[in-house]
């Protein structure tokens, strides 16, 4: 189980820190998905290792311990949202770090258009705006259930409820074209 006082690290840093490959893809992760630092990327791509490891011992295996295994590894994964229910042991293979960088709360909430950027998400949800299922959600990297996808809203006592607060109103774009007169007699 381990001493409670030595905290297993949630992250491994690359094995190499400037391969420009590597990091152009970060940066460009980082961009797209409203990060902040890498830090947040390589959990995902420990998280995502860690879910290979689990599968790569698991599929030459053939006892009923590892049958059990394999429906948890499987269920977890579709109870996250990461893949559907369908999936065999063999499509976790294929995971790449998007698929759990989808998966976070900061991108559904861009998703559902509460907020217009991924770095104003990012603040909302830091600030306590953001509640999902009821609860107050105040880490950005919090991995949104698949059955809590639908239970993402903004906070009964926060000021950004109302639906006429400033930084909720999404500019309507002008309509181009020529106005009908309407002549009335």
């Amino acid at each position: 189980m381990g001493d409670p006082r030595k905290i297993k690290r949630k992250l491994s840093k690359p094995s190499h820190p400037w391969r420009i490959e590597r990091i152009t893809e970060e940066h460009q992760l980082a961009k797209e998905f409203g990060l902040r630092r890498m830090r947040e990327i390589w959990k995902g791509k420990t998280f995502l290792a860690d879910i290979a490891y689990q599968a790569k011992r698991l599929i030459p295996l053939k006892t009923p311990q590892a049958g059990i295994e394999k429906a948890r590894l499987l269920t977890r994964l579709n109870v996250l949202g990461i893949l559907p229910q369908t999936a065999l042991l063999t499509d976790v293979l294929s995971l790449t770090v998007r698929d759990i960088l989808r998966r976070r709360l900061q991108t559904f909430v861009v998703q559902k258009k509460l907020a217009r950027s991924t770095r104003q998400a990012r603040q909302f949800i830091s600030h306590e705006h953001i509640i999902v299922k009821n609860k107050v959600v105040s880490s950005p990297s919090y991995l949104v259930l698949r059955d809590e996808e639908d239970h993402i809203t903004f906070a009964q006592n926060s000021a950004l409820a109302n639906a006429d607060h400033p930084e909720r109103a999404i500019p309507e774009k002008a309509v181009v074209g020529k106005a009908e007169k309407v002549e009335t007699k």
